[in-house]
């Protein structure tokens, strides 16, 4: 991408600052619970299953499979004008049930997609030191 990019960028702040420190070196963290091993993503205070504050970010494989997706035909936003359409997914990462994200779909037309299947994560650069997760075809699934 280049300065003149018309398209928002992901506004780092304290909670996800380590998320996307990662991203930018091409890998997947979300926090994980110090107490009871619970994954969360988005970031979260407290977790969801033992009341812990305590989290540290963990390094997930980066594999999923496909729960849902949306093929988004109009630009909500100018300065993604030139990408429509494109897909939105929603993906169940294999580290923990429930442990989803939503993100862009590539390499995969919509008539390939199918609930359940296998997509690992690649990383699409925006700026000097920002990087966004999106998702793909699984190669051997």
């Amino acid at each position: 991408m280049t300065a003149d990019d018309p398209r928002p960028l992901p506004v780092p702040d304290e909670q996800s600052r380590e998320f996307w420190a990662a991203a930018a070196r091409a890998q997947l963290v979300v926090q994980r619970c110090e107490s009871c091993g619970w994954y969360a993503y988005p970031p979260v205070f407290v977790c969801r299953t033992c009341h812990s504050a305590e989290f540290y970010w963990n390094r997930v494989s980066g594999i999923g499979r496909v729960r849902s997706w949306t093929v988004v035909q109009d630009a909500f936003l100018p300065g993604f004008a030139d990408e429509v359409p494109y897909v939105i997914g929603d993906i169940e990462l294999v580290e923990q049930p429930g442990l989803r994200m939503i993100t862009q779909l590539v390499g995969l037309t919509a008539g390939e997609l199918k609930v359940g299947l296998p997509v690992t994560v690649r990383f699409q650069d925006l700026a000097e030191g920002l990087s966004v997760p999106q998702f793909g075809p699984q190669e051997n699934p």
